[in-house]
């Protein structure tokens, strides 16, 4: 389960629409923007910077683009289920529908990594990918991200 003040509820996109990798990740930095008051531009390029070290597309049709920056004043994750599939490049080299960036401040060290596991475990749960596919909107999105479950305690 992903705390309430790593992803809030305007912090999820239940039906985004992006063709591309790099559309979508333009949308995630867009709404980024909105919720941290950090310029877009510099957070979407921190993600591309990030991305081109190797895919953040971990399998299953899940992404964790995640990137450090140094005005970011705490760390946030901006959740996103696409209408459709997109090729994210991703490790398995099956096309993604469910993505959640994480942005950390330059200083975050150990937090952004932690925070990085946190959500790669919850996403790694068959049981909670199916019930975020199957969500019908956004509170119903939240409720699955941050649900409190014995299987998920660290």
């Amino acid at each position: 389960m992903l705390s309430s003040n790593l992803i809030t509820l305007d912090a999820i996109l239940p039906s985004l629409k992006a063709n591309t990798k790099k559309l979508a990740l333009q949308e995630l930095s867009e709404r980024a923007a909105q919720l941290s008051k950090l310029p877009a531009r510099e957070i979407f390029d921190a993600v591309l910077q990030r991305e081109r070290l190797g895919s953040t597309g971990v399998g299953e049709g899940i992404a964790i683009p995640h990137a450090k920056l140094i005005k970011a004043k705490s760390i946030f994750g901006i959740f996103a289920r696409l209408v459709r599939p997109i090729d994210f490049e991703a490790l398995d080299g099956a096309p993604v529908d469910l993505i959640c960036l994480l942005i950390a401040p330059e200083s975050a060290g150990a937090d952004h990594l932690k925070a990085l596991a946190r959500i790669a475990r919850l996403l790694r749960d068959p049981s909670v990918t199916t019930k975020l596919r199957a969500a019908r909107d956004v509170s119903a999105l939240y409720a699955v991200l941050t649900e409190e479950t014995t299987s998920h305690a660290a």
